[in-house]
Formats: structure tokens, C-alpha cells, sequence
């Protein structure tokens, strides 16, 4: 126990103990995440004599502004994207990024944080995670690979602006009532240190953070999806090979086609040269596993054992090789019609790998398939050749790889988007202007959006993503035990009397440190409602500047990375990331340490300690 300080008692140590449990169990997913939390909050309620937490404040988190927030984002979020306003932006980002990922990710990271600091951050996940996701799967990316990166970006822009999150407010009106200087916030006066963070943390996930995260869901594939699995090869052909000297037209059979020529750094697409093959050449083939075995015998070639040879692949090429989804249309030239009289490779530099007729795939003697109405066809082919295919109107392309994305804007109702997007917009402002909660006024927004038929009330439901709730709802009686016990107030404690002996700045990092872990925790409004008295206590002991100190816990809680509910953007995209708790840790843990050194020097620098 600490000198004057709260004591380490067993109320303490018992809620220590089910935070653990909970921890063990978010990371082990033995249990779903949503039922792991409805368990602490029982256990909760039956350990009452040690937590302090009663009944009635065990269920409270179901009627949480933060729970409530969400729910009410989800149905405004559904009512704007139900207009058609979400496709229109999906349309221009998808233009701007043109089907490349990284472009993807950098439009993902950089329109979100900038707009964060304007628009509360909720909204803006809210409005962008159906786009993300469906532009996502055009461009063949799982959507883990840039779902957190949102809403890390979203968070990270808060921290420009007074009504970039609600915890800015409620740090200011703190700050404000325990007589700190500079307080509370004007609009823009902590802008140039959210600009430093918002960069900062903008490089990390276009770098380490991709690095770090994990693929959950598996990006379209559509090799697999036409059961070209363990049907795609590559192999080398050695100096002794007697292809060489030969060129690709000469060496393929009826049973093997060659897709690709690997030389060097090069990768030419097998249709458009008539160069002659060569030793150390890598041929990329289609074909099933024993005729590949049989080619390799008979040619001397050697088989490149571990090459799994993916979309990605087949779209890399001089000549601009791209691997397409075509549809064979109502009225097309080429119905009743066998693939290998269509004479495809001749015409358009194309070859037909495989043809899907509902569930049924065909990926054996595919130049034997007699093509129907609404076949879909696997076709490698040249991007200029693809272009005169589609052009000819005998076979639609509906999906290219490596070739761009090609939305079409959907009609619209022009009257019910503004209508949608004038509903969001009252809600942010009569947020921001503090003229309601924000989950009162998201509540009024969907009243609107119901009144005006904008969404059905059975849309309204469905809208939810009921898991993210209940797992919100049922951790936030954990905050309620660690302050209602003092075992929040004791970690304080702890960093309180370490400063003794730190320099002001060392300290300064302490509770950014400690606001974040509490955060991640207890939510960031209650870890500023906590820690910003004791940080600004600290501060007039030691003789520092109480205003560095406000700003460092208000930039730590508006930053709680590293678990799913320590931030309501990090739950709502929980689910449609397939993310785990680890995930959070493993990209959330460096970005905070990251921004523990870049913040704490940041305000230094510009507002001394």
C-alpha cells in the first residue's frame, strides 16, 4: 500500500482476477467474444460483495450512451448507404484508386483521418465500413487488412479538432472545472499536435501495421472460386529441355496451355510472344496434376514444387496480362457454340481456363464445354485483348483482376440522400454544439430517418450488429468495479508516486501511458473522468505545466488501440474484420507506444512541461 494512498484490499485484488479472466478469454476465444462479456458482467454481479457492482449497474452498460451511440450509428449508417450516397463516394474512391491495394489503403487512411477531425469519428466508420468492405472484395483484399486501419485512422483524427470524439469535450469541460489554464479547448487549439498524430500514426498503418496485421478473411480468389486449385503449375525448364530453342505455340499441347513466360524480372503473357523459349525460364501452365507430371517427364523439365500460383500472378504480364470473370449474355454469337470453336486465343489473346454454370464447374476438356445463356467464364488474356472481347458483345466482363475497378453509379434518390445525409449531418451538429448527447441526438436522427422512410423499422433492426453491442454492454460494469472498488484509482497511485523521482516530462509519458491502458479498459471517457484530476494534481506538485498534462491524458484516451472495446470504431469493425482480440494488441500495442514518445515530445515542444 502506498503512503496516503488506496489500499491494494482483496476488492481490489478479486477484480484484478476477473479482469484477467476476461483478458485470457477475449485472447483464447474459447468462448465468443460477446458471451465472454456477458459472463463478467454476471460475474460481476455475483461477486457484488467484493466488485460493488450491483445488479442494476451491471445492466447499465445496455443503456450506456456509448452502446446506444452505436446501435443508433448502425441504423443512420444503413439509412445513408440505403440511398445510394455511400455507392456514389465508393464510385469515386474506386476511380481515384483504380483497383490497386495500396492505393486502397492510402485513400482508406487518408480521407477518413482528415474528415475524423471535423465529423465525429463514429459516423464516419459507420458510413464507410459497407464501402470498405465492397470495395474491398472488387479489388481482392480481405477487408482485415484495412478495417482497423479505418478505424484507427478515424480515431487518430479526432484528435484534430474540439469535436473530433465526445472524450475532447469532456476533457475540456474537465479541464475547465478544475481552473486549468488554457482551458477549456478552443476549436482548432490542439490542431498542430493532432496534425503531428495523425501523420505519425498515417505512416505506421501504411507500413509496420500492414506488416502486423493478419488476413482473417481470406481475399477473392477467383482461381479457387472456378476450382482451379492444385490445377495451376509452374515449371523450369533446364538447359537440356527440348523446348528450348521452341516457341509457346509450338510447346503447348491439347492438354497443357502455357499462360505465362517468367524470364528474369519479366513476365510475358504466353498469347502475345512468339519469342522462343529459353533455359532458366519459368512457365506458368494449366492443367491437372498428372498431364503436368506427364509434360514435365516428357520435355525434361523441372517441377517448381512450392509455386502456388495465384489471380495476382496470372494478372502480372508485358503486355498487360489480367485474369477476368466474363458472362456469356442473352442473344451472345457464342451460345451453343463449344469453347474451342470460339477460337478466343486467336481473336482476343485470350484462354478459357475454366466455365461455371451455377454450381456446376467445368475444368476438364474445357474446349469441349458447349457454352449456354449466363455461363461464366475464367479467361487469361492480354487487357487490350479483354477490351476487344467486350467489345465484340458476345461475353460481358463482370470482373477483371489487375485491370482497374469499373463501378457504374447507381441511380439514385437524390431527395431521400439529402434527406439521409441532412439527418446525419443535424446529428453532428447538434452534437458538437452541445445542444443534446450525441446519443440522444443519433437516437432523434433515426427517428427521422423512419418518419421520413428513409429505413424500415425492420431494417432499423437488422442494421445492428447485435455481438458488438452485447460485447460493449457487457465489459462496461468493468470500469464500473475498478473505479467503484479503487483499483483504477491505485494504478494511478502508482504512477503518482514514481513521478517523485522522474524529470516532468518522464511523468508526462507516465500518464499518457496509464490513460491509455485505462482506456483500453474502462473507456476512454472514464479514463479522462478518472486520471485527468490526479494528472492535474501531479502536475502542480512537481511544478510542471497542468495544460501538458490535460492534453496528454485527453490524446491517450481518444487512442485506446488495443482492444476491440476500448474505442466504439474498434468494435464496429470487430466483426466485419474477422478480427481477433490479439489483433488489436499486436497492431494497437506499437502504435501506442509509437505515439506515447511522438505525443509526450510533441507537446514539449509547442507547449512546454
Amino acid at each position: 500500500m502506498l503512503q496516503g494512498g488506496p489500499a491494494l484490499s482483496i476488492d481490489v485484488l478479486v477484480v484484478f482476477g476477473v479482469v484477467a479472466g476476461a483478458v485470457a478469454l477475449f485472447v483464447t476465444e474459447k468462448i465468443p467474444t460477446d458471451t465472454t462479456a456477458l459472463a463478467v458482467l454476471v460475474s460481476l454481479v455475483v461477486l457484488r460483495e467484493f466488485t460493488h457492482v450491483s445488479a442494476d449497474e451491471a445492466i447499465s452498460g445496455f443503456a450506456s450512451p456509448a452502446t446506444v451511440t452505436i446501435v443508433a450509428m448502425y441504423i443512420l449508417s444503413a439509412g445513408v448507404e440505403e440511398t445510394g450516397a455511400v455507392k456514389q463516394l465508393e464510385v469515386l474512391v474506386a476511380r481515384l484508386t483504380q483497383g490497386d491495394r495500396d492505393r486502397l489503403l492510402t485513400a482508406t487512411v487518408g480521407i477518413t483521418g482528415p474528415l475524423a477531425g471535423v465529423v465525429n469519428n463514429t459516423p464516419v466508420v459507420a458510413l464507410f465500413i459497407p464501402m470498405i468492405t465492397d470495395l474491398a472484395d472488387r479489388t481482392h483484399t480481405s477487408p482485415s487488412k484495412l478495417l482497423i486501419p479505418l478505424s484507427y485512422a478515424a480515431m487518430l483524427g479526432g484528435t484534430l479538432t474540439l469535436v473530433g470524439t465526445a472524450t475532447n469535450l469532456v476533457a475540456s469541460s474537465i479541464a475547465d472545472d478544475l481552473g486549468v489554464a488554457g482551458a477549456p479547448f478552443s476549436m482548432f487549439q490542439f490542431t498542430p499536435l493532432g496534425v503531428l498524430v495523425l501523420v505519425v500514426g498515417s505512416v505506421y498503418l501504411l507500413t509496420v501495421g500492414q506488416w502486423l496485421l493478419p488476413a482473417r478473411i481470406a481475399p477473392h480468389d477467383l482461381t479457387e472460386e472456378f476450382g482451379l486449385k492444385g490445377r495451376l503449375a509452374r515449371v523450369y525448364v533446364p538447359p537440356s529441355s527440348s523446348l528450348v530453342g521452341r516457341t509457346v505455340a509450338e510447346a503447348r499441347t491439347d492438354d497443357v496451355k502455357i499462360l505465362q513466360v517468367v524470364r528474369g524480372d519479366q513476365t510475358l503473357v504466353a498469347s502475345r510472344t512468339d519469342r522462343e523459349i529459353e533455359a532458366g525460364d519459368v512457365l506458368t501452365v494449366r492443367a491437372d496434376d498428372e498431364t503436368v507430371r506427364a509434360f514435365v517427364d516428357e520435355s525434361g523439365l523441372r517441377r517448381l514444387p512450392r509455386a502456388e500460383v495465384t489471380e495476382e500472378e496470372l494478372a502480372l504480364g508485358e503486355g498487360r496480362g489480367t485474369l477476368a470473370e466474363v458472362i456469356v449474355p442473352e442473344g451472345s454469337g457464342l451460345v451453343g457454340r463449344a469453347v474451342g470453336e470460339t477460337k478466343m486465343g486467336e481473336r482476343f489473346d485470350a484462354t478459357v481456363l475454366a466455365v461455371r454454370r451455377g454450381e456446376n464447374l467445368v475444368v476438364e476438356d474445357v474446349s469441349d464445354a458447349v457454352l449456354n445463356e449466363g455461363d461464366g467464364l475464367l479467361v487469361h488474356a492480354t487487357r487490350n485483348g479483354l477490351d476487344h472481347l467486350e467489345e465484340s458483345g458476345d461475353l460481358l466482363v463482370t470482373e477483371r483482376v489487375g485491370g482497374g475497378l469499373d463501378i457504374e453509379p447507381e441511380p439514385i434518390d437524390v431527395r431521400q440522400a439529402l434527406l439521409a445525409i441532412g439527418i446525419v449531418v443535424g446529428v453532428i451538429t447538434v452534437a458538437a454544439a452541445d445542444l443534446l448527447p450525441i446519443a440522444i441526438a443519433a437516437l432523434g436522427g433515426v427517428v427521422a430517418m423512419v418518419v421520413g422512410d428513409v429505413v424500415r423499422p425492420a431494417d432499423a433492426y437488422d442494421a445492428v450488429n447485435w455481438e458488438v453491442i452485447f460485447l460493449l454492454a457487457g465489459v462496461i460494469p468493468l470500469g464500473i468495479a475498478m473505479e467503484q472498488t479503487g483499483a483504477a484509482a491505485l494504478l494511478a497511485s502508482y504512477v503518482t508516486a514514481v513521478s517523485a523521482s522522474l524529470p516532468a516530462i518522464a511523468t508526462l509519458a507516465l500518464f499518457y501511458l496509464l490513460t491509455g491502458l485505462l482506456a483500453n479498459l474502462i473507456t476512454p471517457v472514464a479514463s479522462v473522468a478518472l486520471v485527468l484530476p490526479i494528472a492535474v494534481s501531479t502536475a502542480n506538485e512537481v511544478g510542471a505545466n497542468a495544460f501538458a498534462f490535460v492534453l496528454a491524458v485527453t490524446f491517450a484516451a481518444s487512442t485506446a488501440f488495443m482492444t476491440p472495446m476500448g474505442y466504439q470504431t474498434n468494435l464496429m469493425v470487430y466483426s466485419p474484420g474477422g478480427y481477433r482480440f490479439t489483433d488489436y494488441v499486436r497492431v494497437g500495442a506499437p502504435l501506442q507506444l509509437l505515439l506515447t514518445v511522438v505525443t509526450t515530445l510533441g507537446i514539449a515542444l509547442l507547449w512546454g512541461v
